[in-house]
Formats: structure tokens, C-alpha cells, sequence
């Protein structure tokens, strides 16, 4: 494996959806997530990893070192067992070989960071208790993502659609079409903010340049093998990374944060956005510390 990375990252994601749900909530009908007080939509760190994951998935398959670990259809354990295989342990030997090997945890953890990307970036808790004990351990990952939020309050619309798809035998002897119901937001903007340690990079997971450099690759393609009728439009259009000359960093993170503006374009427009080209996006780089630079892919 590379070596792990050296510097510490910030970043923004700015993506923006169209005709379409980007994150139902469960409890609300899946109707798009709003916060109440504000009326700005939201779209759970959660739901980001999953699309980075798939995308990872995708382009990497089960390429040696890339392979996800939360994956569709596949249970946790599974995985797990495959660390205690490749070290020659089971749930019943490992207690005596942790006796005469004190760094067996150690190495279970490792494996599974050198195997999976996403525990690498990501990290993990990888305990499970079903009959037999499988521990590979709890890695906290490089990389985090905060809770994404719209610029502007969103309007989620309930829309009201037909079809002629009849459920049962009993209901087409009575009717030809069933109502039906899906929630869209007609237009929101949002914004992402996300963090990465080198300094968990190099103590714990191994998270190196290779590894990064994917990361950027599969956050700006994240909606773009993963299409679906309920998410309508959804496009990645600017990610602004900032960079540190140091492990540790220079600054911190909201000062970074706070140099970055998305304002409407024409500041007294009062109508509703509906596009991106509605917005304009700055960056205050001559307010930045020193030792940071910023960088704008997208």
C-alpha cells in the first residue's frame, strides 16, 4: 500500500437537485428531510456515503484493496470472517491466539483497513455478536461528512400520479388505474462540509494519496451512476477542497468554512430559484491563513 497522506483536507460540496427527492425520510412519509425551524432542506451524511460507496464500487469492482464493506446484500459478517480466514484464526481459537499474541487485534483491524476502502476512509465498527463473536474491531475513519443543507428553504410538492400497474386480482375486477403519490423538491442547492485527518490517516487506517485522489474522483461522479425516477436531476457542481502544509493543520475548519459565499445572483431577485446559474459561488482566498491553499474541481 501507498504511503498514508500527509496534509489535512477540508472541503464543500456543492450539489443541487431538480424535480426530485434527494433524501426521503423514513418518518415522514418519504417525504424530503426539512429542517422545521428553518425550512432548509437536508440530506443525511449517511445517504453522501452511500453514493460515494457505489460509485467506488462501481469503477474499483473487487480490485485488491478497493472492495466496500458496507455493501448491499452482503452481511457484515461475512467480511469479518474473512479476516479471521486469511490470519489463520476462528471464534474459537481467537481468545487463546490474543493470549500469545497481544497485536492479533491490531492486525485483524489492519487487514480490514487494507482490504475495504470505504473503512479506510470512512472507518467502521466491525463487532458482531450473532451466536459466535466476530471482532475486527471499531476504526474511526479519516473522513467525515456533516449533514448537507439547502441555501434556501425548499418547498417540498406532493405530487399525485396514476398508474395502471393494478396490485391485486380482486382490485382490477373494480378499477383500471390506482392513485399514487411522490414528493418532489422543483429546485434546491445545497451544501456539504467535510473534514479529513492525516493525522487518523497515518495512525490508524492508512488512508494515502491514492486513496484521496478517489475520494475526489467519486464525489464528483456521485449521482451520476445512480440515477432513479424518485431523485429527479442530481449533479455535483462544485467541490472546493482546501489544503493544509501540515498534519494538523493551520486553521480552523470554520474559518475555512466561512470564506466560501453562495448568494443569489441578482440580490434582489425574490423569485424562487430554479436553476444553479441562479446562484454565485465565491471564494474569499486573499482572507485565507497561511499555509492553506484552495483548490475547485467540479
Amino acid at each position: 500500500m501507498s504511503e498514508p497522506i500527509k496534509n489535512r483536507y477540508e472541503f464543500i460540496i456543492l450539489f443541487d437537485v431538480e424535480n426530485g427527492n434527494p433524501n426521503g425520510d423514513p418518518d415522514a412519509g418519504n417525504m424530503p428531510r426539512v429542517d422545521p425551524e428553518t425550512g432548509l432542506g437536508l440530506v443525511t451524511d449517511v445517504c453522501l456515503k452511500r453514493k460515494i460507496r457505489s460509485y467506488v464500487e462501481t469503477v474499483k469492482g473487487d480490485a485488491i484493496g478497493y472492495r466496500i464493506y458496507v455493501k448491499d446484500g452482503v452481511p457484515l459478517n461475512r467480511s469479518d470472517a474473512e479476516a479471521y480466514a486469511a490470519l489463520g484464526i476462528t471464534e474459537k481459537t481467537v481468545k487463546d491466539k490474543k493470549k500469545s499474541d497481544p497485536g492479533l487485534d491490531a492486525k485483524i483491524r489492519d487487514w480490514m483497513c487494507t482490504n475495504f476502502f470505504d473503512i479506510r476512509t470512512f472507518g467502521a465498527v466491525m463487532t458482531t455478536f450473532v451466536k459466535a463473536a466476530l471482532n475486527c474491531g471499531q476504526v474511526r475513519g479519516p473522513v467525515q461528512l456533516g449533514f448537507a443543507r439547502s441555501v434556501e428553504p425548499i418547498v417540498p410538492q406532493e405530487i399525485t400520479i396514476t398508474r395502471v400497474a393494478i396490485t391485486t386480482e380482486a382490485d382490477a375486477e373494480k378499477k383500471g388505474t390506482e392513485m399514487g403519490r411522490k414528493y418532489i423538491v422543483p429546485y434546491g442547492l445545497y451544501r456539504c462540509e467535510g473534514y479529513i485527518s492525516a493525522n487518523l490517516a497515518r495512525k490508524t487506517t492508512g488512508f494515502s494519496e491514492e486513496d484521496l485522489e478517489l475520494l475526489w474522483q467519486a464525489i464528483l461522479n456521485m449521482f451520476e451512476n445512480d440515477r432513479s425516477a424518485a431523485r429527479g436531476k442530481m449533479a455535483v457542481r462544485e467541490l472546493i477542497v482546501f489544503k493544509h502544509d501540515s498534519e494538523l493543520g493551520c486553521a480552523p475548519a470554520w474559518k475555512l468554512f466561512e470564506t466560501v459565499k453562495v448568494a443569489r445572483r441578482n440580490p434582489g431577485d425574490t423569485a424562487p430559484a430554479r436553476a444553479y446559474g441562479d446562484y454565485q459561488v465565491t471564494v474569499d482566498e486573499e482572507a485565507l491563513p497561511a499555509g492553506v491553499i484552495c483548490r475547485r474541481l467540479g
